[in-house]
């Protein structure tokens, strides 16, 4: 039986880093609760309208400072995240020393909990966690310029990510609002173990013209959690029914979910293939969790709250 645990370092692939040594930061999985699709720019990228939260749950990102730059991940999605090498934790840390050449490093130790590919910004959280972790260990502010500049070169998800509160998410990702009051959400997240491409799914949206003149997103967020429920509930994610094609298990999951008891809303969020469902209470959340992984124990089934 292979071991769930994957010691690997860019610089010594024997290295190991204990969890309970260093600084430690929390990478919570991002929600798109709306996602539009506006346009798309000359250059191919795409214009979108997203209403972003996080979860309660998520991977786990510690730093050790000084000494070379490395990263070790484990965890139960450790095989999934792909070569170390390419890991957005290392591409977050070289884009921040190059903009501040005396960045002080460290060694990373990654324990990888959330799905790879999978529409909940596993690895845009990750790699916002290394900034902040390297923010804190240099002295930087979360607002400092460099910080900013360093995550849009990771990746269009990783500013709404450096400081994980509800926000509005517009043009490629780059303009975001301030925090967004939300009411608290329990929810339950479930990945039916398929990775889905984002390119492969905008390639999908772009040949379907009725999906691009659904402009919506812009009306105001209610507070209360009635009208907000009922607002989610006009919107819609425009990727859906392209990763739908690509992967029909998606419809399967948000029919379980609609059909659980308590469940107010079900959707999937971002590119796919992850969906949420969102419920009256956490009791309720949880006891459809349960029952969704009794009957399908191969997909990845979370309660959570997200807000």
């Amino acid at each position: 039986m292979p071991s769930r645990r994957r010691a690997a370092t860019a610089a010594d692939p024997a290295c190991t880093v204990p969890s309970s040594a260093g600084l430690v930061e929390r990478a919570p999985a991002k929600i798109n609760l709306t996602l539009a699709v506006l346009g798309r720019r000359a250059d191919g990228y795409h214009l979108l309208d997203s209403l972003v939260v996080f979860a309660d749950v998520g991977d786990r990102l510690t730093l050790i400072p000084g000494g070379p730059l490395r990263l070790s991940i484990r965890g139960r999605n450790a095989a999934a995240a792909g070569a170390v090498a390419d890991n957005l934790v290392l591409r977050a840390a070289r884009a921040l020393a190059a903009e501040a050449p005396r960045l002080k490093l460290g060694r990373f130790n990654l324990t990888k909990l959330l799905p790879v590919a999978a529409g909940v910004g596993g690895g845009s959280a990750d790699a916002a966690a290394a900034l902040r972790l390297l923010a804190r260990t240099n002295r930087l502010k979360r607002d400092d310029r460099r910080l900013i500049r360093a995550a849009r070169k990771v990746g269009a998800d990783v500013p709404v990510c450096i400081d994980p509160r509800p926000r509005r998410m517009r043009g490629i990702g780059e303009k975001l609002s301030k925090p967004i009051a939300v009411p608290r959400l329990p929810a339950v997240l479930i990945n039916p173990g398929v990775s889905v491409a984002t390119k492969d799914v905008f390639a999908i949206f772009d040949r379907a013209p009725a999906g691009k003149k659904r402009l919506r997103g812009s009306a105001p967020v209610p507070r209360g959690r009635a009208a907000f429920i009922q607002y989610l509930a006009g919107q819609a994610n425009d990727l859906e029914p392209a990763a739908i094609e690509l992967a029909p298990v998606i419809a399967t999951v948000l029919a379980r979910l609609r059909t659980a008891p308590g469940c107010e809303l079900a959707r999937m969020s971002g590119s796919g293939a992850t969906c949420f469902g969102l419920f009256v209470s956490p009791r309720a959340a949880a006891s459809a969790a349960r029952r969704i992984k009794a009957c399908h124990p191969e997909w990845w089934v979370q309660p959570t709250v997200l807000g």
